[in-house]
């Protein structure tokens, strides 16, 4: 009797489990579907132009102003020496062409990820090509996207090896987001110190003709340039870089022009500096003071990752033809002629670029140098801006608003609470230093660190997207730190003399973004663990053992699968549910766009009766929810299109009639609410039965442009009115219309997490006082969601973790 009992328990448990297996498969029919509707539109060579003209004056602004200050921080202390010059500009000369121009330009933005750049960009390449994202909300439907490129891997190659590598181990992936918000908040910190250092630099230059002009004036000056820049950001990048282009493009044409005059004039044996050979006799000159003055040849090559950040806003051919043809010729004639003046007046060091600047046009270059270093500033702002979306798509910080400002470059955005943010800490540190020597070792600590992460990024690319011989990825790395090793060992010389700000910044940033990354990742756990079984769901019958009033409830979850917490807890304490009832899951990809046509997933749940669905909604980190002008038109267009295809799938299927009039009785049969018990009885047995044949009829969703032209489409192929599909499908888009006009309810979870009792001291501050403080400052999940608030309704839920 014992083991009969135990026999029908286990067999319980095996078919409940088939059950959810049949509730919960992915979406692999519909993903392929769908798959390769979308490419992306080339350039024409005329745009191409125009957008490298646009892209001088928001990509290199912050690289092209770099001479006016680099010499003076080289050499603070003056020149002892006038090899020392030449050397400075053999180091500047070959930092400009090993890291900006051949690493950046022509190797890592070849990494970018359809157009995106920055180290998330490359963190979520790493996340398609191995599972190391911390929070899996992927599942193989996915990977049937267009934008989801991934490789396949020989067995045991160099690449499958370092995949199995990096999945094999919990504390790696760990590590690698670790790395990726570090390079991260180092570009955010680089982004407050980059406008400081270029307008102050180039403000200064009033007190050459000034010379009893306080120090305390040139700050006030910047402070005012400063919040004018920030004002004029929500204007988008487009239109400040129909603005600044010009003014960038003539201050390059004129550091050009104006190195060329001075080599001439000066001394033309600064063009020496082109042989790598200085380089030795500088260091074997001064060992230590050669050492600590990389860090002012540094800012020569500060604004770098900037170009790779940005690449969400411009293409890469465009940068490339940008940088190859106009910014990296004219740097060097820039830096030339600027070692040439130093070598015949070398006690000019402190103010070297405006005091090389012929008399005959010093006020204009002066204009268009305070006009470019205020351009400079652009650069790191938009950088910055691109990381927060892509941080704030991939859970890895809090909801703030996201801004689209062109309607043609949908990558161009702007985030207003992150640029007031800027603004106030940029304008503490010009006003606090009031020296660019100090903001500039600071700056330096900052590029020195985001290089360093973007290098051991590169690496994992090359081995696992690029599928490279190990001996190029050696190469490449071992090069790449020794170079980018060397400037950071340098600045850490300079720590204590400003090189701690980007460090402080950095950190609280990080602390941030680590975070509400550690508390989104304990609740969606959390949520995994604990939802409801789908055949539970199902087995309280079609009414859900309540009463099923008019109306359409959305059901929002993070869930892909299975049935959220939230909802069973809405059903045990309310004594109605809807008609309809839909959960919609949205979730963000560690792709950069997920095409309108392949965005909405769409299956039914259960038998018809049920009338309940699943709607699975995929977002890019490029992407953004609310440029659906109306989500909700959006989904009942595909549902009604699901339901259309799926009574014509039905009517195409021939079936005999006696299955047809078998399948009715079942499903009559069942109409009544069902109790499932643990045992796994009789009445299990019965929702199998009676669901596992018609469960998970499956259609694709269409594009929200494409809707109106699919209704006409799919009524050419609509069986013929009289047959029993047709009639079928009439009475459920009617019965679906009646309750989307009786009112539809949003049901949202207003989730808060809390450390247990007995967990640690720092989980307990983590999430108890920094996460719980950081929800209630950001914006509400359906601000962000777009859910109106008349029709919203928040069900309270307390996760301890």
């Amino acid at each position: 009797m014992m083991s009969t009992e135990s026999d029908i328990s286990a067999d319980g448990r095996r078919r409940m489990m088939i059950l959810n297996q049949k509730l919960d498969n992915p979406m692999d029919n519909e993903a392929e579907k769908l798959q390769g509707g979308y490419s992306q539109k080339e350039i024409s060579g005329l745009l191409l132009l125009q957008l490298s003209f646009q892209c001088l004056g928001v990509v290199f602004g912050d690289l092209g102003t770099s001479p006016l200050y680099v010499f003076y921080n080289t050499f603070p202390h003056g020149i002892q020496d006038q090899e020392d010059v030449i050397g400075a500009l053999s180091l500047i000369i070959y930092s400009l062409t090993l890291i900006p121009l051949i690493k950046y330009v022509y190797i890592v933005c070849r990494a970018n990820d359809g157009g995106q750049g920055g180290t998330f960009a490359l963190y979520a390449l790493l996340c398609r090509h191995a599972n190391i994202k911390s929070i899996p909300n992927q599942d193989r439907t996915d990977e049937e996207l267009t934008t989801y490129s991934h490789s396949m891997y020989k067995e045991h190659s160099f690449s499958e090896k370092t995949k199995r590598w990096l999945e094999g181990r919990a504390w790696t992936k760990n590590v690698l987001l670790v790395l990726v918000l570090i390079g991260s908040c180092m570009v955010i910190g680089d982004g407050i110190l980059t406008p400081a250092i270029s307008v102050l630099s180039a403000t200064g230059g009033i007190k050459l003709n000034h010379p009893k002009m306080s120090d305390d004036v040139v700050v006030y000056i910047s402070v005012v340039i400063l919040v004018l820049l920030f004002s004029v950001q929500h204007y988008g990048t487009d239109r400040i870089s129909w603005l600044f282009a010009p003014i960038v493009l003539l201050w390059f044409i004129l550091i050009g022009v104006i190195g060329m005059i001075n080599i001439c004039r000066y001394d033309t044996s600064a063009l020496r500096a082109f042989s790598p050979i200085y380089i030795i006799r500088y260091f074997r000159r001064g060992k230590k003071n050669g050492w600590t003055s990389l860090g002012g040849i540094m800012l020569s090559i500060t604004g770098t990752e900037a170009v790779f950040a940005d690449l969400s806003h411009f293409p890469v051919s465009a940068i490339q033809m940008s940088f190859t043809v106009i910014v990296y010729p004219t740097l060097l004639l820039a830096y030339s002629g600027q070692a040439a003046y130093l070598l015949e007046n070398p006690d000019h060091v402190v103010d070297v670029f405006y005091r090389s600047i012929p008399e005959s046009i010093y006020w204009p270059m002066f204009l268009v140098a305070t006009g470019a270093a205020v351009v400079a500033s652009q650069a790191t702002i938009s950088a910055t801006f691109s990381l927060i979306k892509q941080a704030l798509a991939l859970g890895c910080f809090p909801r703030v608003k996201v801004v689209h400002t062109s309607k043609v470059y949908p990558n161009q955005i702007y985030i207003s609470d992150i640029n007031w943010i800027l603004m106030v800490l940029c304008v503490a540190v010009t006003a606090g230093f009031k020296n660019q020597n100090q903001i500039g070792n600071a700056s330096g600590t900052a590029v020195a660190i985001v290089m360093l992460v973007t290098t051991v990024l590169m690496a994992l690319i090359m081995i696992l997207m690029w599928r490279c011989h190990w001996i190029l990825v050696v190469i490449f790395t071992v090069l790449s730190l020794v170079v980018e090793g060397t400037y950071f060992t340098s600045v850490l010389f300079k720590v204590n003399q400003g090189g701690w700000v980007p460090l402080v910044i950095a950190t609280a940033f990080f602390v941030i973004m680590y975070i509400w990354h550690y508390g989104v990742k304990m609740r969606y756990e959390f949520e995994i663990h604990s939802k409801v079984s789908m055949a539970w769901i199902l087995g309280l019958g079609p009414s859900l053992g309540l009463a099923r009033v008019p109306g359409v409830g959305l059901v929002y979850t993070d869930l892909p699968k299975g049935v959220p917490l939230i909802f069973s807890r809405f059903i045990t304490n309310l004594p109605a549910i809807h008609s309809v009832v839909v959960f919609v899951c949205i979730k963000y990809l560690p792709v950069y766009t997920v095409p309108e046509e392949e965005r909405f997933l769409i299956k039914r749940i259960g038998p018809k009766n049920y009338h309940m669905f699943r709607c699975v909604v995929r977002y890019g980190y490029r992407d953004l929810h609310r440029k659906d002008d109306d989500f909700e038109k959006v989904l009942f267009d595909s549902l009604y299109m699901h339901v259309r295809v799926e009574h014509m799938m039905e009517e195409c299927t021939e079936v005999e009639p006696s299955m047809l009039d078998d399948h009715e009785t079942s499903r009559s049969r069942d109409n009544s609410p069902l109790d499932v018990h643990e045992n796994g009885n009789t009445t299990l047995s019965s929702i199998v039965d009676c669901t596992i044949s018609s469960v998970e009829s499956i259609m694709f969703a269409e594009s929200p442009q494409a809707s109106d032209n699919s209704n006409i489409t799919s009524n050419a192929h609509l069986p013929p009115p009289g047959s029993r599909a047709r009639k079928m499908e009439l009475e459920e888009i009617e019965f679906l219309e009646s309750c989307r006009a009786a009112g539809v309810v949003h049901i949202l979870g207003n989730t808060v997490v809390m450390a247990r009792r007995d967990a640690g001291f720092f989980k307990k501050l983590a999430l108890d006082y920094v996460y719980a403080f950081l929800r209630k400052i950001c914006r509400e999940n359906s601000v962000m969601l777009n859910v109106p608030h008349e029709s919203l309704l928040h069900v309270g839920q307390v996760f301890y973790v």
